[in-house]
């Protein structure tokens, strides 16, 4: 391949640019020339676009005849941003070669205008999004766009595999495939547990598959950041801000810093935080996440990746790789919640191959340094989390038949072995199937009296299609599996946009009431219709506490954090993160017990306001939810007694001002595995749980329209609706195949019963130690300080605290 002009042309451009190509670079162009499709694995910074994107190219200019005017390379992406970013490199990279190709991107942010030119000629390199992607399908006339398409790549698989985003990708590509035998297919792709399983995924039953994986590592620096003293008893929520003094100088000694939190209050009060601090931040610092308006988004990508910022607040909405080259340093405010996160976060300081990307993390209490050890143990060994892939998710299926219906049709006796050729769908029965079409074309059992559910109809021909013009436009708008609460447009009253929040929030509010949003305090004017207008203000104000904040702790995350507590009491540790929290483990072993890796821990303890049972399984506030639940029913099987819950990411509180009398034999009883899920569905309103799911299900399957023109659905009006359409089906059509899919992802995802199953498993073969204590021990303190934060304001949760801080126990200040 080496002798080839193209090969030749693309490596003087690389020379010229100070840049010699990788080997699994090279492998990957070889493997393209000679018409496979595969996987690129590589760390972030390696060039995993230009594997793929460069191979296009010297196939080109090796055999030009093979390639036809129009579309040559689709690429689909999981974000816009990172779109627009790849679109800029890909053009300039064309333009040195001296190429006459066009790159362009298709999304939401595209003009109408852009959109009506690509329609009538497609650019050479088209950019996507999966919904995109299926809006290109649902066009009348979709079958010219790819007459010249060469090959598709999925950047970011990762990102897509295990969501219902990367089923729209799966069937998208099976259709391409089908038309188009010899379409090559690449999947770009940082490191996850399962890389096996994710290449059969992307590319199921293709014969000429390759995966390439590069030799070289990304090394990661992890720093805490110490607090100045060791709280013994620790609480969240505090902490982080109270190192925002030493926050500030970290900034201060980078060239450009990305501050990562969770969700986007914490980044909210994080950017009020350092200003604060460091009142000359203001102009150079800026705040990003998926509720500022699009264009104060790209202002401040393009303002980061230039180095006129000095550092910016972000939540997972900078995640993925945007090449910001100036970044030198990333700071993780707060638990990442899983190893995968936490090192694509990282990989976006010292983005260059061979730099070293430096991250620091900031606790937001004590507690938290455990995580440091336990990532850091992580990272060495590589023990990355698993994506698994979704299966029979019949409301993504249902709403591609109708786009393909729309797009000029479909045959169902055609199509059916296509479909069954995903791995998605790969266990689909006939029966299954002809559910589906029953389903687009009259509704299913239930709704052949109603014309809104006849969204299909067969021609003579056979031929399945969309006729009715409203019908069309209501699913070009609600393309998509992305089910949100409504969002409404903030403006000042003086006009000007800043950005979206949700409904459910404002509902909440009075005329006059202030709220931080874009890192601003505004006070609240008046709402009109899906506006709310604002005003500008000052004072104090309350920082929007969006849904969807609550991220699971991975299971790796989880099996490292128990390992390093229960080394955590071995004298000469010579880990720092174990050894600053020495004095808190001294307290807890003093007063309790540090659990070893083959022990569970159990405490009771009492206080004046009642009993409090607590357990540790370290497995995620989500799996305790369903715990706590699940124990609280044994134990009112074996005596009547009533209990309020808590939860954190390391363990949960059952609490009652009734004694709890258990014995060690009654505490394996209620521990056990037996009966295990029988007894999480008596403990559970599984119904009301399968009947939120549904809401979802309802609006992608289009049983419930979302998006109307000029009107947006509410949270409140979807549940109201969907809830209707559950209690008919569970009444007069039970067998419904999206009836079932609400409750299996009831069981899979909000139960997550294989992790649950898994945890009893690991409890059961553990000994459990159980233990008695008159005050809270440092494992006990922060669940207990969760439980308080639903009933106090913010003002008497502190004084709360205080007070049982001192009736337990001081801090101690570090040497």
């Amino acid at each position: 391949m080496e002798d080839t002009p193209g090969y030749r042309t693309v490596t003087e451009w690389m020379r010229s640019k100070g840049n010699t190509a990788f080997t699994f670079q090279q492998k990957a162009w070889a493997y393209y020339a000679k018409g496979y499709s595969g996987m690129i694995v590589a760390p972030t910074g390696f060039g995993k676009t230009f594997s793929v994107f460069l191979g296009v190219l010297i196939d080109f200019m090796n055999h030009p005849e093979r390639y036809k005017k129009g579309l040559k390379l689709l690429w689909i992406t999981p974000l816009r941003s990172l779109a627009k970013d790849l679109a800029r490199a890909m053009q300039q990279a064309i333009d040195d070669i001296g190429l006459d190709w066009v790159v362009e991107v298709r999304n939401g942010d595209t003009t109408i205008k852009q959109k009506q030119r690509q329609s009538r000629q497609m650019p050479d390199v088209l950019l996507v999004t999966p919904e995109s992607l299926h809006l290109l399908l649902a066009q009348k006339g979709r079958a010219h766009f790819f007459t010249s398409l060469q090959a598709v790549a999925v950047d970011e698989w990762h990102e897509l595999l295990g969501s219902k985003r990367g089923v729209m990708a799966e069937l998208a590509l099976a259709f391409l495939r089908f038309k188009s035998p010899t379409l090559r297919v690449w999947g770009i792709t940082a490191t996850i547990g399962n890389l096996e399983e994710a290449a059969e995924v992307l590319l199921p039953h293709v014969k000429k598959k390759i995966k390439v994986v590069a030799k070289e590592k990304k090394k990661i620096d992890i720093i805490p950041v110490f607090p100045e003293e060791v709280e013994i008893l620790p609480w969240a929520g505090h902490l982080g801000g109270r190192l925002v003094e030493q926050v500030v100088p970290i900034i201060l000694r980078s060239k450009s810093t990305i501050i990562f939190t969770n969700t986007r209050s914490q980044s909210e009060i994080w950017y009020q935080l350092l200003l604060q601090a460091y009142p000359d931040f203001a102009g150079q610092l800026a705040l990003h996440h998926s509720s500022i308006d699009c264009q104060i988004r790209q202002w401040i990508e393009e303002a980061l990746g230039e180095g006129r910022l000095k550092a910016v607040v972000s939540t997972s909405s900078l995640d993925l790789g945007v090449d910001f080259k100036p970044v030198d340093t990333v700071i993780q405010v707060g638990s990442s919640k899983g190893v995968a996160r936490f090192m694509q976060r990282a990989g976006r300081s010292g983005h260059s191959p061979f730099e070293v990307s430096k991250i620091y993390f900031v606790p937001t209490h004590s507690l938290e340094l455990i995580e440091v050890a336990a990532l850091k143990e992580a990272v060495k060994t590589q023990t990355i989390e698993n994506r698994d892939p979704l299966v029979q998710t019949f409301d993504v299926l249902v709403q591609f038949l109708v786009t393909l219906a729309l797009g000029g049709g479909f045959r169902p006796e055609e199509l059916y072995p296509v479909i069954r050729d995903t791995h998605a769908f790969s266990y689909m029965s006939e029966e299954e199937w002809q559910w589906c079409i029953l389903f687009i074309t009259v509704g299913g059992s239930i709704g052949q009296n109603y014309e809104e559910f006849h969204k299909v109809v067969r021609r003579e021909d056979g031929l399945l299609v969309v006729e009715k013009r409203r019908i069309a436009m209501l699913h070009r708008m609600n393309v998509g599996v992305i089910v949100s609460d409504a969002m409404m447009r903030v403006k000042f009253v003086t006009g000007g946009y800043l950005g979206m929040i949700e409904e459910y929030f404002i509902s909440k509010l009075k005329q006059g009431d202030k709220f931080v949003l874009a890192g601003r305090v505004l006070e609240l004017a008046r709402v009109k219709e899906m506006t709310a207008f604002v005003r500008l203000s000052s004072g104090r104000a309350i920082t929007p506490s969006w849904l969807g904040g609550r991220l699971p702790l991975s299971s790796n995350l989880s099996h490292f954090l128990r390992q390093k507590l229960a080394s955590s009491t071995h004298a000469g540790t010579k880990e720092k993160e174990l050894q600053f929290l020495h004095p808190l483990v001294v307290r807890q072993n003093e007063h309790s017990h540090i659990p070893a890796e083959d022990e569970f821990l159990v405490e009771l303890i009492k206080t004046r306001e009642g009993y409090h049972l607590f357990m540790y399984p370290f497995e995620g506030r989500l799996v305790h939810e369903v715990m706590a639940t699940l124990l609280a029913y044994r134990i009112s099987r074996l005596f009547p007694i009533s209990f309020s819950m808590a939860m954190n990411d390391y363990g949960f509180e059952l609490f009652s001002d009734s004694e709890i009398k258990l014995d060690q034999a009654q505490l394996q009883q209620i521990l056990s595995e037996k009966n295990l899920m029988d007894d999480v569905l008596a403990s559970i309103n599984a119904t009301e749980m399968a009947k939120r799911k549904f809401r979802d299900i309802a609006v992608i399957s289009g049983m419930v329209v979302q998006n109307y023109p000029d009107q947006q659905k509410s949270n409140k009006s979807l549940q109201a609706s969907s809830g209707i359409i559950f209690k008919v089906l569970e009444e007069y059509d039970p067998n419904n195949l999206l009836l079932k899919q609400a409750y299996m992802e009831v069981f899979n995802q909000q139960l997550e019963e294989p992790r649950l199953v898994s945890a009893f498993q690991r409890i059961n073969k553990s000994k459990i130690i159980f233990k008695f204590a008159t005050g809270f021990t440092p494992l006990s303190f922060p669940i207990k300080v969760d439980s308080l934060r639903q009933s106090l304001s913010s003002e008497d949760l502190l004084s709360r605290i205080q007070k049982l801080q001192h009736n337990n126990a001081q801090p101690i200040r570090r040497k």
